[in-house]
């Protein structure tokens, strides 16, 4: 019997997990109707589609979910906790049309100077620190918007934000190099441009601009140019980060291809890290969550 569900609505994709009262998950779904296809009026129906199996048929369910749900263009816009704090403020309520919905999103986190914010990574951090505590250093967590997060005594202190990966979509799909590029990838030649790459004295624009003079003055094998334009990228996002992650542990978090690109770019740049995967960790920092709901509710 379903106790209560967690989602996580990304920009991309919904996950959904039903849970019982011990926290044990009794069943999933998943939905590729993201934040970015939807306008605030259809996040309710998405997630009742979504949903439809693991929802009571009659009676209230507490639902809580993390990330873009919350945000302005979201299912209904939630605050910002201001950093330096836990990564996990308390949950706020929102309004929905169906009575078997009680839906609660967690507040992002935001910081000041620089101006940044998160929405879903902080329920990673939380998952994370549940299992480790006493965990001092920085946490990456790679995606479309790459978060470097410096925690410390349990709390996020300061965090910086790279859009990395919507770089990498713009320049591949709308720029000069996407007729260059194929749907290869070549190992070999990703490890090489990430060796340069995080020792490069050049404006991240000139580099670019060598991979399409290359792709045209050389014979490039297939995959090469896109591999290559993801270790320009990620390799002068690691080195620009330096100042965040020198001397300091580095965690990963994040999907296992991706986490393992910034790994070998860190590796290049002197600097080992731990990986985590980042679905467990979601759950792990829902539940935790879920139990300050519970609390406010005795």
């Amino acid at each position: 019997m379903t106790g209560w569900i967690a989602a996580d609505w990304g920009t991309s994709r919904l996950r959904i997990w039903a849970l019982n009262v011990g926290g044990e998950v009794t069943g999933s779904a998943a939905s590729d109707e993201g934040m970015r296809h939807l306008t605030p009026d259809a996040f309710e129906p998405t997630f009742l589609r979504a949903a439809v199996g693991l929802l009571p048929e009659v009676g209230p369910v507490e639902i809580l979910i993390c990330g873009m749900a919350g945000a302005r263009t979201g299912w209904q816009e939630v605050s910002y906790a201001a950093v330096p704090c836990v990564p996990i403020a308390r949950p706020e309520r929102i309004k929905t049309g169906d009575p078997r919905l009680h839906v609660s999103i967690i507040p992002g986190l935001s910081q000041s100077t620089p101006p940044d914010v998160m929405r879903g990574e902080e329920t990673q951090i939380a998952g994370f620190l549940k299992a480790n505590p006493g965990f001092d250093g920085v946490i990456c967590l790679p995606g479309t918007h790459t978060k470097w997060v410096r925690v410390a005594e349990g709390r996020v202190q300061s965090f910086r934000t790279a859009m990395t990966g919507e770089l990498f979509d713009l320049l591949g799909t709308r720029s000069t190099l996407a007729g260059l590029l194929d749907d290869g990838w070549d190992e070999a030649a990703f490890d090489e441009a990430v060796n340069r790459a995080v020792r490069s004295q050049s404006a991240l624009a000139a580099d670019l601009f060598s991979l399409r003079a290359a792709g045209l003055l050389e014979k490039v094998a297939p995959g090469a140019v896109r591999a290559r334009l993801s270790a320009v990228l990620i390799g002068q996002e690691v080195a620009s980060m330096r100042p965040i992650w020198q001397d300091q542990p580095v965690a990963l978090i994040g999907d296992a291809t991706l986490a393992d690109l910034y790994h070998r770019a860190l590796k290049a740049a002197g600097r080992d890290a731990e990986r985590f995967e980042a679905g467990e960790l979601t759950l792990a920092g829902l539940c935790a969550a879920f139990e300050t709901l519970r609390e406010d509710a005795q």
